[in-house]
């Protein structure tokens, strides 16, 4: 696999417009240098007096502010919402870079980069019309999972990941970055660099990601802006020949390396390229307002004596004092005259804002081969072209150009409503361009879908005070393929003490009546190939939420309710030996299917962290039902465990030593189709495999001193042998991993 050099400009760039960053922060760094009293002390910054004795005095202490806050942007109406720069924390960094998740629950297909599906189901997105990006969400970087930092120092973050050979070997570079300008305005840019060769052949995997941000925050006006700009290539191999390799190693009767175990396919591709344009921004209407400030801040009237020298005349002050009747009205008009030049402290209050957000995504999606596909994979013929057997390239785009316009009521614009009102209009152009049936082996033709969507909707919203919080919101589609669609939903949270206790309790509930995303209706590739009229989708969730700060419990229950659910599936063709008695292999195709009638799924999820002095013991425990096993396959139970103890080396080295488990029962996991780079349902008028019922046990050890972390970590101590994520996709094999990451704030 070829690494993507061509995508090093956009990192050049962001370096470029680093360098010269700490020439923009001058206001942040006066007083910087200590006082030098000459007697073997210095003063610093913050008044502390420190020895100097036994160091050069000549050069004193430079003090640098650490201070920073951030935050994250509404999607839609670009309000900041604040958020926690977590990449900070210690805890569980051993498992921040593992595609399968913090917590592992993701089904991957083994190696760093690839793409992966939620077993929780309530942690799976609807799928949209960038389809081919969500499996991808752990690298893909949307708008609004960007981190917008206000900072005192410019702030940088790198970390890297690393496991395996030169010849196996798993690495992840990644970079943040964010300065000021000056107090109202900032950007920054994130790099991610991902390239995982793979513990067995064919599958390695190249990410590259560059992001850069920015923006103002103004009383009248804010904007945030952002651009990015991502590769994405994943080398299929259709999962091994033979699950035995890794269920009955002894069979063979050697031991065979990872890398030596064959693979359905080689010399195969998917790739998508993605670039992102977004701007939101806002004009505030509203009023300034003094604020109430304590007496001892308030300013005082100066002597009369001194309101006499502001006439700077001794001859005119001497006639107007002895003029009886002038002295009084000019010593007010004096008095007037200095309260007018005092400066009130006064804060703007928005009341109405009217904003705007564009938003501007392309997606080059390829799917190519060089010649690695047996001649009976598929089930069919090439649907155009003239074989498989010789190299050929899929080329899928979308296009989604959209725009929203509104207004903004603000919280608390009225003493009679609390809350705050917004209203909304979109519009969203998508272009999309298909292979067509004309294309051949020397000829490119596409067919091009254009659509326009116009939806309307509004949100009422409550984010102030600490008791209660909730947000309503409704879109409803009226011009376009979708015309008719209809999202509704509502989100509350209420906090309270109890007793010692701080109680979080949390509702969702959404209804969604949907066209099916485009890719379900419209594909066209030499592999696959629909025109579907579908129904539309109806998914009605109801959630909720409990936690406790003090005891570390949390409790999440959910239910939805589908109707028409819309997904893929595998079909299953038997190729049978030369005489005819056994199956000797398989082909394949996958299509879209839409299940009539309904699936309920009823998801229960329970969060307990225990300690006793430095001794912790976290646990997570997941139990699914689906009510139609067959289309929505679910493993009733996913569990995750960590026993760790926390302790510090001469109280500046924080240390973490423990054991993690992961497991979730066995069950029918969804298949994954390597020419569509989706996960399908597996074919259940053929033989099925069940995935899961084995426990993946890693051991680790993290530290933390000042701005750096590390973690050293041993994954799968009692080795990968039964253990798959998904079918004919097994566990990478035990092996050590290590990372750092180092903050620095200059």
């Amino acid at each position: 696999m070829h690494h993507p050099h061509h995508l090093l400009i956009p990192f050049l760039i962001c370096i470029a417009f680093a360098l010269p960053a700490r020439a923009q922060i001058g206001e942040y760094e006066a007083n910087q240098y200590g006082q030098n009293l000459g007697d073997g002390t210095v003063v610093d910054a913050n008044g502390q007096v420190r020895s100097t004795w036994g160091r050069d005095t000549s050069k004193v202490d430079r003090y640098v502010p650490t201070e920073y806050h951030q935050w994250k942007i509404d999607p839609l109406f670009g309000a900041r919402m604040p958020e926690q720069y977590n990449d900070t924390l210690p805890h569980l960094f051993q498992n921040y870079n593992l595609t399968e998740g913090l917590r592992s629950e993701y089904n991957v297909l083994g190696n760093l980069g690839s793409p992966r599906m939620a077993r929780n189901f309530l942690d799976r997105p609807v799928p949209d019309k960038m389809l081919f990006l969500q499996q991808y969400d752990y690298f893909h970087t949307e708008p609004y999972t960007i981190l917008f930092t206000n900072t005192k120092s410019p702030l940088t973050n790198l970390q890297y990941h690393k496991c395996g050979t030169s010849e196996t070997g798993q690495d992840r570079f990644r970079a943040y970055f964010a300065v000021n300008v000056n107090k109202r305005a900032g950007f920054g840019f994130k790099i991610d660099y991902l390239y995982g060769r793979g513990y067995y052949i064919n599958q390695a995997s190249s990410l590259f990601g560059g992001n850069l941000f920015g923006y103002y925050l103004g009383d009248r006006y804010d904007m945030h802006a952002f651009l990015g700009i991502e590769h994405m290539k994943t080398t299929e191999n259709g999962g091994i020949e033979d699950d035995a390799y890794i269920t009955d190693p002894e069979s063979f009767g050697r031991s065979i390396r990872s890398r030596d175990i064959p693979t359905v396919l080689s010399n195969v591709w998917n790739r998508n390229d993605v670039q992102t344009y977004y701007l939101t921004h806002r004009y505030n209407i509203g009023k300034y307002i003094d604020l109430d400030v304590p007496d001892s801040l308030k300013p005082k009237l100066p002597e009369e004596i001194e309101l006499w020298q502001m006439l700077r005349d001794d001859s005119l002050v001497n006639a107007i004092q002895a003029d009886t009747l002038r002295r009084p009205i000019v010593l007010d008009s004096l008095k007037t005259a200095w309260m007018s030049q005092q400066v009130i402290p006064q804060q703007f209050v928005p009341v109405t804002s009217v904003f705007h957000t564009f938003k501007l995504q392309k997606l080059n999606r390829a799917n190519y081969s060089q010649g690695g596909i047996p001649d009976d994979y598929f089930a069919h013929e090439p649907f155009y072209r003239s074989s498989y057997d010789i190299n050929f390239q899929d080329e899928t785009t979308a296009l989604s150009l959209k725009n929203i316009v509104g207004i903004q009521l603000r919280e608390g614009f009225n003493k009679w409503a609390k809350a705050g009102i917004s209203l909304f209009a979109a519009h969203d152009f998508r272009r999309y361009a298909l292979p067509s049936a004309e294309t051949n082996d020397t000829l490119d033709v596409f067919d091009i879908y254009k659509e326009n969507h116009i939806s309307v909707g509004g949100e009422i919203s409550k984010t102030q005070g600490r008791l209660l919080h909730y947000k309503a919101r409704a879109e409803f589609w009226a011009i376009g393929p979708e015309a008719g669609d209809l999202h509704l939903q509502g989100q509350a949270d209420l906090n309270f003490k109890l007793g010692r206790d701080t109680v979080h309790l949390a509702a969702n509930a959404s209804f969604r009546n949907i066209t099916p995303a485009f890719f379900f209706r419209h594909y066209h590739s030499q592999t696959h190939w629909w025109d579907n009229s579908l129904s539309q989708e109806t998914r009605t969730r109801v959630e909720g939420k409990l936690s406790i700060d003090r005891t570390a419990t949390s409790l999440r229950f959910g239910m939805e309710n589908i109707s028409n659910y819309t997904h893929f599936a595998s079909i299953l063709t038997p190729n049978m030996d030369e005489f005819g008695e056994e199956v000797a292999s398989y082909s394949h195709d996958v299509e879209v299917r839409q299940q009539s009638g309904s699936v309920q799924v009823l998801s229960a999820t329970a969060r307990q962290d225990l300690h006793f002095k430095f001794l912790h013991f976290d646990n997570e425990f997941t139990w699914q039902h689906s009510t139609n096993s067959e289309v929505l396959p679910l493993p009733m139970f996913s569990l995750y465990s960590n026993l760790y103890a926390v302790f510090h080396i001469a109280k500046v080295l924080r240390c973490e030593l423990g054991v993690d488990l992961r497991y979730f029962s066995s069950y029918y996991a969804p298949d994954y189709a390597p020419f569509l780079n989706q996960y399908a349902i597996q074919d259940a008028s053929q033989p099925r495999i069940k995935v899961g019922n084995y426990p993946v046990i890693n051991v680790y050890a993290n530290f933390a001193l000042k701005r750096v972390r590390g973690y050293i970590q041993y994954v799968n101590l009692n080795s990968s042998r039964h253990a798959f994520w998904a079918p004919h996709y097994p566990v990478d094999p035990d092996g050590i991993r290590f990372g750092i990451s180092w903050n620095f704030y200059d």
